[in-house]
């Protein structure tokens, strides 16, 4: 598949620039048409993005509980799936969030260090990317 959805690239674009709430905002245009694994696959991205959102922001009790139920949406999907690889994505976001996850009481001034937040890139690449 190198034809993907621009609302599909438009979220994944705002997503590598760590605009997260644009990412969402797209996505969710998307979501509202989409169906099935496509669907769940869609709500998983959005949740991830809003994760990463609160995270960014200082809400990390919401940047726990999205990562949880991002993840969950997402694995079900199967890896590839439209062109990401879901495991690969799940690894870095598992690296991203590790020090927020590793504790029952994170320090409230934690946030994303900036060279772990995922960077979602597609194989094959899009031809009008």
């Amino acid at each position: 598949m190198d034809t993907y959805d621009p609302r599909y690239l438009a979220g994944i674009l705002f997503f590598n620039e760590q605009d997260f709430f644009e990412a969402h905002e797209v996505w969710e245009d998307l979501w509202s048409e989409s169906h099935g694994d496509e669907r769940r696959f869609v709500q998983g991205l959005i949740q991830a993005a809003v994760g990463l959102f609160h995270f960014s922001g200082g809400n990390l009790g919401g940047a726990v509980k999205l990562y949880r139920s991002s993840y969950d949406y997402m694995k079900t999907c199967g890896s590839p799936f439209l062109g990401l690889d879901v495991a690969a994505f799940w690894q870095q976001m598992g690296k991203c969030f590790e020090p927020l996850l590793s504790t029952l009481t994170p320090d409230r001034n934690l946030r994303p260090a900036p060279a772990l937040v995922p960077v979602i890139t597609l194989d094959p690449p899009p031809t009008p990317w």
